[in-house]
Formats: C-alpha cells, structure tokens, sequence
C-alpha cells in the first residue's frame, strides 16, 4: 500500500503546488496541517510526481518530521537488498577500527601510518590538527541552528540553481536516484569560484567564512602528508591544484520515524581529491571492508574525519582507495549533523589521471586520463551510489 505525504494530484496540480508552497500568501498552511492531509493512495502512486510535489514544497525532511509524519513517503523506500543489515553479533564481525592519527607526531611515522590507511581503508581520523575545538562546535551549531529555522525562514533558501553560490535542498539527485535518503543539505561553492555570501543564510555565514580559513589549512597540511606517502615531493598535489576547488557541504539527518526502510546517504564513494569531515556526537557513518562488512565511524571529540577521493585513487594509479561509505537512517530524536568540504582539483580544463612520477614499466597506469570537466559532468548527471564512475576511466 503507498503511503502518499501530500493530497494526491487531481485535474491541476500546479493548483496544488501552489497551495502547498510556504510562500503563498494566500493558503498560509502550518506543518501541522500538511499532516493531517496525509492519506493512503493504493492504486494512484506517481512517483515522479510525488517527489515534484515534495521538492516544490520546500519542506525537506526535517519539515514532515515536524509535521507529525509517522510513516515515511513511498519515494524514500529504498529497495529490501540494498538497505543496512540488522547489525551482527559484535563477537562474530571482523574487528576493524579507523584509524584516529595524531598530527603532532614524528612526521615520517605520521606519513606511514596516512599512507597505510589511505591505502587500505581509505579512510582515518586526525586529532591534533590546529584547528580549535571551539570552531568545530561553532560551525556544527550553526549549521543545527540554520536547520531547526521555521519553515518560512527556511525555505527561502531552497532551490536547485548549480550556478548560484549556495542552494539548500534535499538529496542533489533527487530526481535521478531510485530512492531518495533522509537528509537535508545546505552546499556552500567556496573555490575556485567564491560564493555571493549574501546566499550563504545569514544565521550560519560567519561560521562557515570561517570554516574555509580553517579547512584550508587542513587541506594543504594533508596534501603534503599524502604526497609524501607516494613518494612525491611534499607540494606535488598541491601544484595540480587539488587545493584549489572546494565545495562544502552541510548534512542535516533529522528523527526518522521508519529508519529500517531507508537511508541517510546510499552507499558511494566520494567523487574529489580528499574530503575532511566533521561530525557532532550522533553517529552513522560506516565505510565499507571487505565485501559485505561495514564498520563505524565512532565520532571522536575534536577529530577531523579523512577519506580518500576517486580522483586521488585514479591519480595514485591505485596506491590509495576511494571505498564506499554510507550514513544510516537517523532513528535518535537528537539530530545528525555533518559538515563534509570536498577537495578537487581547481583547473577544470586540465587533463587528469595517474601522475607520471609514480608509473613505471613495472607499474603502468591503470587509468586513462581524461578533462575533469567530463569527470565531474558524469557525476553531477547519474545517481549517487557504488564506484561505478572510477569504474568508467579503468583501462
């Protein structure tokens, strides 16, 4: 039986748009009210049209949790074999931990140590990294208080617009995935091309000026690290750019009533160069060992969270793993806030692929090479999930 959020479209469903959409002055209608028009449509379901009606109304997620919504729409069902396993008895699961690296450390034992979890789990943690705790708890609780702004407020800021420098929304590929994930998410453009920061919502612009400051830092100091574990000089990543393009992305995963039919992110790897993390204290992230096993990523207080890019695999020839990851349903009341700034190379035109330093006759390239642009077009036009972009450049 379909479970429909919204009344189901009769003879004018622009009609019905319009009398939903929080800035019609004319049908001012609370979240309240959204709920109690929720009925069951066994024999009317129109996917396509449902999750136009959801977009145009720019509730997002968090607006039908606040609606009294109890059972989730139809459209975040995600199909029976590619949703999370109930978890296993702890005592039978491999034990894998990612790996929490101090920064301060002998920087030669700090280059091994990224070097081997980049290349094996493709993700790690860093503590000691210069950035004060205060500024990580500062931007989480700007982020959770832009989120938790009345609707009316809110949906100010909601649109799909790729050329503007900052949008909110719920799941970028919203109309191309087979099932849509319980998040919001507020995208920040900060380079190469800065935002208009009059876009930024003004409750969490400051904040997030001066996250990039601080991310920024981090990146060029990682950059080297991971450089150096390839055998490169210290700048080499840094001289193709991979500091230059950065988008940052603010991930809101609110209560979710029915967490066992759907997810937070599908499984997928990350598209960039590298991207840092941060996380608040309510798990749910998991990257992928193995073929089946997933493992948490324990939020740690002050740690930055790492992992590697498809580009960076592509551009190590293989040396490190871009690995798959996924955020589960979110079924705490305590809202999941995550803030990720992906790295990517920031000179579009150029051509990419296995850096020649590191192939050999021994160890040829086992990518070709390709413009970014086509790179970053293939992924901004298919659904997120799997590694089946990296795939498509495997020689």
């Amino acid at each position: 039986m379909a479970f429909l959020y919204l009344p189901p479209l009769r003879t004018n469903p622009v009609a019905q748009l319009t009398r939903l959409s929080p800035h019609n002055t004319n049908h001012k209608i609370s979240t309240m009210s959204i709920a109690n028009e929720l009925t069951n449509q066994a024999n009317s379901y129109d996917r396509l049209a449902e999750v136009k009606r959801f977009d145009e109304s720019k509730l997002g997620v968090k607006g039908l949790v606040d609606s009294g919504l109890k059972t989730i729409p139809r459209f975040f069902h995600h199909p029976p074999d590619t949703l999370p396993a109930p978890k296993s008895d702890p005592r039978t699961r491999p034990d894998y931990k990612i790996p929490v690296i101090d920064l301060s450390g002998d920087r030669a034992a700090v280059v091994e140590e990224i070097r081997r979890a980049s290349a094996t789990l493709g993700f790690f943690q860093i503590v000691n990294h210069g950035v004060p705790l205060s500024k990580i708890d500062g931007l989480i609780s700007a982020i959770k208080a832009f989120n938790e702004l009345p609707m009316e407020i809110k949906s100010q800021h909601y649109h799909r617009e790729l050329g503007r420098g900052a949008s909110f929304q719920t799941n970028f590929d919203l109309f191309q995935s087979r099932a849509a994930s319980w998040r919001d998410t507020l995208q920040v453009r900060l380079a190469p091309t800065p935002p208009d920061w009059n876009d930024v919502p003004e409750i969490c612009r400051n904040e997030v000026a001066e996250w990039e400051k601080e991310v920024v830092k981090v990146g060029d100091e990682l950059l080297g690290l991971l450089s150096e574990g390839l055998g490169l000089e210290k700048n080499k990543l840094k001289e193709l750019s991979c500091l230059d393009g950065r988008m940052m992305v603010n991930h809101y995963y609110p209560y979710c009533p029915q967490p066992d039919l759907t997810v937070g992110i599908t499984s997928h790897t990350d598209p960039g160069v590298v991207t840092v993390l941060v996380q608040n204290e309510v798990g749910g992230l998991q990257v992928k060992v193995g073929e089946d096993d997933w493992v948490d990523v324990e939020p740690v207080p002050g740690a930055i969270v790492i992992n590697i890019g498809d580009i960076l695999q592509i551009m190590s020839n293989d040396v490190y793993k871009s690995v798959e990851h996924r955020v589960l349903a979110n079924p705490l009341q305590e809202a999941r806030i995550s803030i990720a700034v992906f790295f990517n190379p920031g000179i579009r035109e150029n051509i990419y692929g296995p850096i020649p330093e590191i192939v050999s006759s021994e160890k040829p390239p086992v990518y070709q090479s390709f413009p970014l642009t086509d790179f970053m077009t293939r992924f901004f036009t298919k659904e997120l999930g799997g590694k089946s972009l990296i795939d498509y450049y495997r020689l």
